[in-house]
């Protein structure tokens, strides 16, 4: 086929295009677009207010308090509030949240205005804000399920987690002009809006509807949970995101503290890595929708192996162009992770049981980067900076081979069975 022949085609040609002019999904991605940017400029402004709000001998502490605040009780949420929210349907369940996020979130400004925000007000102001988080994502990618047909859903996916990596990119920089120019209370104000803009878009762009099937009356808090440790799949793909991202988290302490006492680099370059690793998880996230053909669970593999590979550089002492390159590759192989992942969710879990199913996933992936990350902490202080990159990389790797060595021997048990059963 001729390249005059292909772009005629594009973008109609496309994964995506049933994706952009789907009805209803046309009308809610400008409104994730505002709220995800918003989102972004969060991740500076709630760290910068709490420093502002914070004593000064306390600083280090109340930021990461404030941090926590932010994601954390959405895993608390996951529980709490699962015999009020199961059987609801994912556009419900996203708007619920948004409602609260610019209203918890728009608190926040209000009472700095009035001389009243407190460093313990403002992170309770940001737990509340976070509780229906988990729901918030779970009702998204629910809905994408509801709306269309099973091989759209990777791309549905990708189109969701390529808009919020996009936002990580553009937001902090916007946040950094914003906060010179109206301080990081009004930043979060505009958050705030934001998420107003969502859920007002929930609300009128998708129809009315009520409850989705109706499932056991006497089903348990944890209900999602239950429904993944009784599947293979489902609980072996649970543990191996947990693995994947509990592995990542010690990188978010070892890699500044590599730049800036091993190197000897400056913030320019911190953000050069960081910049890197976004650029490539935006490719890697636009790259799924062509994956769709692939079998999702060895790519999922595939994609762990191949992000410790990348990793390895940056812990062996690589040249400075060959570690950027090979961060630049981890973010590709970052990117598509949670596009498939969530989709084997989605294939492999009824629509009424898919929220409990993806809150709970939510909450254990919300725990995993943190939990990492204080880990990190120890180990620099223990093993080094270098090393400690080194091991995440190697422990990457080794979660890879464990996840390929356990599906290649359940595929050969399988295939006996079958033998003796023949």
């Amino acid at each position: 086929m001729s390249p005059q022949v292909v772009m005629r085609r594009f973008p109609r040609s496309s994964p995506y295009w049933p994706v952009v002019t789907h009805p209803l999904l046309r009308r809610l991605l400008p409104g994730l677009a505002v709220s995800a940017l918003g989102d972004g400029m969060a991740l500076v402004a709630v760290t910068w207010l709490a420093l502002q709000l914070a004593p000064s001998e306390q600083h280090g502490t109340w930021v990461a308090i404030a941090v926590a605040a932010y994601t954390l009780p959405s895993a608390a949420g996951a529980l709490l509030f699962g015999r009020l929210l199961r059987g609801r349907h994912g556009a419900q369940l996203a708007g619920w949240d948004a409602i609260l996020r610019a209203a918890a979130l728009a608190a926040i400004p209000v009472a700095y205005a009035f001389g009243t925000l407190s460093i313990g007000l403002y992170v309770a102001l940001l737990a509340v804000s976070s509780l229906l988080h988990s729901w918030g994502s779970a009702g998204r990618y629910t809905m994408i399920a509801e709306l269309l047909p099973q091989r759209h859903h990777l791309p549905a996916n990708a189109v969701l987690t390529t808009i919020t990596e996009l936002a990580t990119i553009v937001g902090p920089p916007l946040a950094g002009i914003l906060i010179s120019w109206g301080g990081a209370a009004t930043v979060i104000a505009i958050d705030a809006a934001t998420f107003a803009v969502l859920a007002a878009t929930y609300r009128f762009a998708m129809p009315r509807i009520g409850r989705a099937d109706p499932i056991e009356a006497g089903a348990s808090r944890a209900a999602g949970f239950s429904v993944i440790r009784r599947d293979r799949t489902r609980l072996g793909l649970l543990a191996l995101t947990f693995g994947f991202f509990f592995c990542f988290g010690p990188v978010l302490v070892a890699l500044p503290i590599h730049v800036t006492e091993d190197l000897h680099g400056s913030a320019t370059m911190l953000s050069a890595y960081y910049t890197a690793f976004g650029i490539g998880a935006v490719i890697g996230g636009l790259a799924v929708g062509y994956l769709r053909r692939w079998s999702l669970w060895p790519t999922l593999i595939g994609i762990v192996l191949g992000f410790g590979t990348a990793m390895l550089p940056l812990g062996l002492a690589a040249p400075t162009v060959l570690a950027l390159t090979s961060f630049a590759v981890a973010g590709l192989t970052w990117g598509p992770y949670m596009s498939i992942s969530l989709a084997l969710f989605q294939r492999t879990t009824t629509t009424a049981l898919l929220p409990q199913v993806l809150a709970a996933n939510g909450a254990v992936t919300v725990l995993s980067v943190p939990l990492g990350t204080m880990l990190g902490g120890p180990l620099v202080a223990t093993l080094g900076a270098r090393e400690t990159l080194l091991l995440s990389a190697t422990t990457t790797l080794a979660l890879g081979l464990i996840a390929a060595c356990l599906t290649a021997l359940q595929r050969r048990l399988k295939a006996e069975h079958t033998d003796h059963r023949d």
